[in-house]
C-alpha cells in the first residue's frame, strides 16, 4: 500500500469552490499516477479552519468513488500556517514503489513542498 499527498488552496469560503477544488487536486493525483479507482482504499481530506462551507469529500463522490473509504477532519491551526487550503492523503494498493509517486501540490499549496514541483 502506498501513501499520495496533494494540496490546493481555494480562493474563498465557498461550498461549490470546496468541491471544485478538492475535484481538480483528487483527479489530477488519480491522473497523474494512473490510479484506478478500485485501488483506492481509502482517502483522508483536511482543510484548514477557514474553510468549512462544505465537506470536500463530497468531491470523490462527485467523480465516483462510491465505494472508498472517506474522511474529513481539520488541519492543525498553526501560526502563519498556510490558508484556505485542503490537503489530500490517498492510500492506494499499487506496486509502483515510492519513487514512482506523484505527489500533487496545486496553487497556493506549491509553497508547501516546493521540492516537489515540476
Amino acid at each position: 500500500m502506498l501513501g499520495i499527498r496533494g494540496a490546493i488552496t481555494i480562493e474563498n469560503n465557498d461550498s461549490l469552490e470546496i468541491v471544485k477544488g478538492s475535484e481538480e487536486l483528487l483527479s489530477e493525483i488519480i491522473k497523474l499516477n494512473n490510479i484506478a479507482s478500485e485501488d483506492i482504499v481509502s482517502i483522508f481530506f483536511s482543510t484548514t479552519k477557514d474553510l468549512n462551507a462544505e465537506y470536500p469529500t463530497v468531491a470523490a463522490r462527485n467523480i465516483g468513488l462510491i465505494n472508498t473509504a472517506l474522511m474529513c477532519t481539520h488541519e492543525m491551526d498553526v501560526p502563519n500556517g498556510l490558508e484556505k487550503c485542503v490537503r489530500i492523503l490517498l492510500h492506494v494498493n499499487a506496486n509502483q514503489g515510492y519513487n514512482n509517486i506523484k505527489h500533487v501540490y496545486l496553487k497556493g499549496a506549491k509553497s508547501l513542498r516546493p521540492d516537489l514541483i515540476d
